[in-house]
């Protein structure tokens, strides 16, 4: 029996049509994965989840009671055959604090635990804070945020672009103020600017400018006890973040989340709207119900996830996630308005399938497609990607596409503005 393919020149040209139209409504959803790519080797970029966690455990190295007690912990979520990682140990420690009592665990009482949680979520925070690291350096063009800022003002669209991202960070803001790109996030004022639930809902609020809704919290919000507001200040003091735990479910029904997820559910309710997800493993069952639950009442609306599945293992390629049987899948295949597109395969209408050209590009159309798809990219990982591609092999129309990766996915919205720019060149010649 054929296996079922997906022709990526048909989608990618489907999808630069639904990018250049004025009539549909663009939103994105970024998770950590764009806040760790790289626009050059002199980008400044915030870890991936591996190196924070040793991060975060070097930074209590000198102090015995929680090396031990870290190192207890790391072999209980081993032994309970989870992951472990910053979730799982910041999971593990909050549930720690709420069952401990007045006794002992792990060599810890209940103030050591709650010490070596605001500890970490410290680090955390200090950890995604790099953005004063960038203005110092003058790195802020280094910014892949800064490319895809420019496309933003560059494209001529009847409805602002929409950004709903999980990161804390300041990358994006950085990105939209380089490219002088008027955004709205929430808040309202000067001296102390507040959250303005009710803009939020609105969907008319402002109605030309680019949103940016931060839906985990972000570095500089503050929570004022005597007021009950919620400030946008400097990220000085303690924040409004949700951290990685399994708190963050509940955490995520407080305002202004909440705000930011109804504006999510209500966008995706609205006619001809279509939600680009990037660097976001749908890992997040709060975020994931939300996008689910509107798509079943939508009639239009559809959701496509650039989903970077590649598996590492000490820096080399050794697999794809998204195989037919995945997690990723599953959700793609109850629901028709839901794509999923991989680095090798793809799950689009329901159906899970490879990639794989119809036709060979020729002379004239190898450069639009390189900006999407790898053809030399080897179908198993263990081999070596070929330097060139020799005359005497059989061509085969697989490879990889490479717009899950952040980086690739801008660098190929910024070839639409190069398009655009030498079709105008063209007719002015005319």
């Amino acid at each position: 029996m054929m296996k079922k393919t997906h022709d990526p020149s048909e989608y990618i040209r489907g999808l630069q049509q639904l990018l250049v139209s004025d009539k549909k409504k663009i939103a994105f959803l970024f998770g950590a994965g764009t806040s760790l790519a790289k626009k050059n080797e002199r980008s400044i970029i915030i870890p991936a989840i591996h190196k924070m966690t040793v991060e975060v455990e070097n930074s209590f190295s000198k102090e015995t009671k929680y090396v031990a007690a870290i190192k207890e912990i790391h072999n209980e979520i081993d032994a309970q055959n989870k992951k472990y990682n910053i979730e799982t140990l910041l999971s593990h420690i909050e549930n720690k604090v709420q069952i401990i009592g007045e006794g002992t665990l792990n060599g810890l009482v209940k103030k050591d635990f709650e010490e070596l949680l605001k500890g970490i979520k410290n680090k955390i925070r200090e950890i995604t804070s790099v953005h004063s690291q960038i203005i110092k350096e003058g790195k802020v063009d280094d910014l892949i945020h800064v490319d895809f800022a420019e496309w933003i003002g560059r494209a001529n669209r009847k409805y602002p672009i929409e950004i709903f991202t999980s990161n804390y960070d300041y990358l994006l803001e950085l990105g939209l103020e380089e490219k002088t790109i008027p955004f709205y996030d929430g808040f309202t004022g000067t001296y102390n600017p507040f959250f303005n639930a009710e803009s939020v809902e609105d969907m008319g609020f402002i109605p030309n400018q680019t949103k940016l809704w931060k839906i985990h919290g972000s570095l500089g919000w503050h929570f004022d006890n005597k007021t009950g507001k919620v400030w946008r200040k400097d990220s000085e003091g303690e924040d409004i973040l949700i951290y990685p735990s399994s708190l963050k479910y509940n955490e995520s029904k407080k305002q202004p989340y909440t705000a930011f997820l109804d504006r999510l559910t209500n966008l995706l309710k609205q006619p001809d709207t279509i939600l680009i997800v990037c660097g976001y493993s749908f890992s997040d069952e709060h975020i994931n119900e939300r996008i689910l639950t509107a798509l079943n009442t939508s009639t239009s609306a559809h959701v496509l996830i650039l989903y970077y599945d590649l598996k590492w293992d000490d820096g080399k390629k050794v697999g794809y996630l998204l195989s037919e049987d995945s997690a990723m899948s599953k959700i793609a295949k109850s629901n028709g308005k839901l794509s999923v597109f991989g680095f090798r395969n793809a799950v689009i209408g329901g159906q899970y399938g490879k990639w794989k050209l119809k036709r060979e590009p020729d002379k004239d159309d190898t450069i639009s497609v390189n900006v999407y798809f790898d053809e030399d990219a080897p179908c198993n990982p263990d081999e070596k990607k070929d330097e060139e591609k020799k005359g005497a092999e059989s061509w085969t129309g697989e490879g990889e596409l490479i717009l899950p990766d952040f980086s690739m996915f801008v660098k190929f919205l910024q070839s639409m503005i190069l398009d655009d720019k030498f079709g105008l060149e063209q007719m002015s010649d005319e």
